[in-house]
C-alpha cells in the first residue's frame, strides 16, 4: 500500500502501522473489531497520531468474480493530510491501492487456478 511504510503484528486483533503522508510521518495501533473470513473485516484505531475505522467486504458476483468494498471514516487532523485530502492524494492512493489488490488477487487466482476464497478472478467496482 502506497504511504504505509511498516505493519507490526502485535496480535491477532491489533497491528502497528508506520505511515507517511506528503512528508509527515504518523505511527498508529489498530485493532480488528469484526471479521467474517470471506466476507468482512472491520477495524478501528485505538492509538496513535490517526484516528480512522473501515470495512472491506467482499461479496461474490458469480463463479468467478468478486465485489470488493472499502468503506472508511478518517479523521484528518494533521496539516499534511489534511492538505493530502483536499488535493485528493489520499483519494488517488486509496484507488491505486485498490487496482494494487485487484491485481495481486487476479495473479493469484491464475497461478493456483482458483480465485479469491476459491471462487474465481477479482473484480472491484472502483
Amino acid at each position: 500500500m502506497e504511504g504505509v511504510e511498516e505493519v507490526v503484528q502485535l496480535d491477532d486483533r491489533r497491528n502497528r502501522w508506520t505511515t507517511k503522508v506528503a512528508g509527515a510521518r504518523r505511527e498508529f495501533d489498530t485493532e480488528i473489531i469484526d471479521q467474517l473470513p470471506d466476507e468482512r473485516i472491520a477495524w478501528r484505531t485505538t492509538s496513535g497520531d490517526i484516528k480512522q475505522m473501515g470495512m472491506v467486504r467482499f461479496q461474490a458476483l458469480d463463479a468467478s468474480r468478486t465485489r470488493v468494498e472499502l468503506v472508511m471514516e478518517v479523521e484528518n487532523e494533521g496539516l499534511a493530510e489534511k492538505a493530502a485530502e483536499v488535493t485528493g492524494v489520499i483519494d488517488r492512493r486509496i484507488k491505486g491501492d485498490m487496482q494494487r489488490f485487484k491485481h495481486y488477487i487476479e495473479h493469484r487466482a491464475q497461478e493456483s487456478g482458483h480465485g479469491a476464497a476459491g471462487s474465481g478472478p477479482t473484480t472491484s467496482d472502483i
